[in-house]
């Protein structure tokens, strides 16, 4: 796939869902947001910027790239199987699926890497740009873990193209502060994470923030027993964030969020690293 081409895709999908989940959350908002909108959007549009650029210049090699290289060198599972390419493309889709999921829950389990993690959570509110909140060291590690599931599978670069597109969207959508009808929910959160089967995640509930990991499907969640319906609250009044870090200048400015790994706090899976 040319490169070009695969750079067009991706910020068209970003920049069209983007615009269409900012829309739909002033259209018919979940929750009342609690802090001001304008410098967290500014904070986490920027780290998403910070993100690009670094993971650009320290890792070159694209996850794109190292599906040619593997399928030019026939390494990975699926070029070792004489399958049809439409069956190694959904096939490959699903399981990088699953590979984020337990990499969510690894950087959950692990101490050291929920300290990275953690910037995610601490967002004092849920919504479409949560969706792309994320560490710069947290997506240095995901882009390289990602690099190696895709040459262990042999995925082909298509099927990494609808992965990265259907994973950034649907991030998008999972953390947007829409509201759907109840019964629209039920039923759509058998095939993909909807806003409030992932807001559940986000709770301040140390229980609720361990469930519901999926990011596109939803099935792992049921599958492996961290599936959780409902909150204990409800959407409207549940607590978003993590609970030593509530105050919004420590959390919602880009130079304190990227410290915030760092920083002593009384998180006590913080003092488990």
């Amino acid at each position: 796939m040319n490169s070009q081409i695969e750079v067009i895709v991706r910020l068209s999908a970003f920049a069209g869902v983007l615009l269409a989940m900012t829309v739909w959350e002033l259209l018919t908002p979940r929750r009342k947001l609690s802090a001001r909108k304008g410098p967290r959007w500014a904070s986490n549009l920027l780290l998403v910027a910070l993100n690009a650029i670094a993971a650009r210049l320290v890792i070159p090699v694209t996850a794109v790239a190292a599906a040619l290289a593997a399928e030019s060198g026939h390494w990975g599972l699926l070029h070792q199987l004489d399958w049809p390419y439409w069956l190694k493309v959904t096939l490959a889709v699903v399981v990088l699926d699953l590979v984020i999921y337990l990499q969510h829950v690894m950087f959950h389990a692990v101490p050291a890497l929920w300290r990275l993690h953690k910037v995610h959570h601490a967002d004092l509110d849920i919504d479409v740009t949560t969706g792309l909140r994320f560490h710069t060291l947290e997506i240095l590690l995901s882009a390289i873990l990602k690099l190696a599931a895709v040459v262990a599978l042999g995925a082909p670069a298509l099927a990494v193209v609808l992965f990265e597109v259907i994973l950034n969207g649907t991030a998008m959508f999972n953390h947007s502060n829409i509201r759907l009808p109840e019964r629209v929910d039920r039923v759509l959160r058998w095939f993909v994470v909807t806003p409030d089967m992932h807001r559940i995640h986000h709770s301040i509930i140390r229980r609720e923030t361990d469930s519901n990991f999926g990011f596109n499907l939803p099935w792992w969640d049921r599958l492996l027993g961290t599936y959780r319906r409902d909150p204990q609250e409800s959407h409207e009044t549940m607590t978003i964030g993590v609970p030593d870090l509530r105050e919004e200048a420590e959390v919602e400015r880009l130079h304190r969020m990227l410290l915030i790994p760092f920083r002593r706090t009384n998180d006590r899976r913080d003092a488990e690293a």
